[in-house]
């Protein structure tokens, strides 16, 4: 007998029907890509019916960014009472997440995928993204009260380059050195500035 849980609606719902969703688009997205995948073959694949996703989702979208994020593990944001003790926990979080054979299939879904449906990449980015950024600038929000950094910092933008140069310590690995070593030099400069 599968479990049960409750469904806004009040209707029972399948905890096992839910993991067969989640599990069969993530083999179909792996196996034909995002282009080639349906919502039908997903249903077949989990064994389910159409409506038993619709459901659940309201587009390919949204099925497909619940599915990668289902493979994430979260981790709690602590306050350390400093800047780089935040950061290291942050970066360290990071590094151990994508680092994973998981993580960095995790990350390749999430890349292709956005690059070739911009209707995913926009909930992806409001889903998922967005309240990382949140998690990211009440980092940064609690460094600028404590005097850590300028409290004219550009957030939205620092966020942007600590991003942008993870991403491409993670692909194209241009230093020897740890991710989480590279990062925090990379933020180090950041803050600092460059002239």
């Amino acid at each position: 007998m599968s479990k049960q849980i409750n469904s806004p609606s009040g209707r029972p719902r399948s905890a096992h029907a839910d993991q067969a969703i989640l599990q069969a688009t993530l083999d179909l997205l792996a196996e034909v890509g995002y282009q080639s995948m349906s919502i039908e073959a997903i249903a077949s694949r989990a064994g389910v019916g159409k409506t038993t996703i619709y459901r659940r989702y309201t587009s390919k979208e949204e099925l497909v960014a619940d599915a990668i994020e289902s493979l994430r593990e979260v981790f709690p944001i602590a306050d350390t009472g400093s800047f780089w003790g935040d950061m290291d926990i942050l970066i360290n979080n990071a590094a151990k997440k994508i680092l994973s054979p998981l993580g960095r299939q995790t990350l390749a879904l999430i890349i292709s995928t956005a690059s070739s449906n911009p209707q995913f990449a926009q909930v992806y980015w409001t889903k998922y993204t967005m309240p990382r950024r949140e998690v990211f600038a009440k980092v940064l929000e609690r460094a600028k009260s404590r005097g850590e950094i300028q409290h004219d910092a550009d957030i939205d933008l620092i966020i942007d380059l600590v991003s942008g140069s993870l991403y491409y310590a993670l692909i194209f690995k241009p230093t020897p050195e740890p991710v989480a070593a590279y990062m925090r030099r990379t933020i180090n400069l950041l803050l600092k500035g460059i002239g």
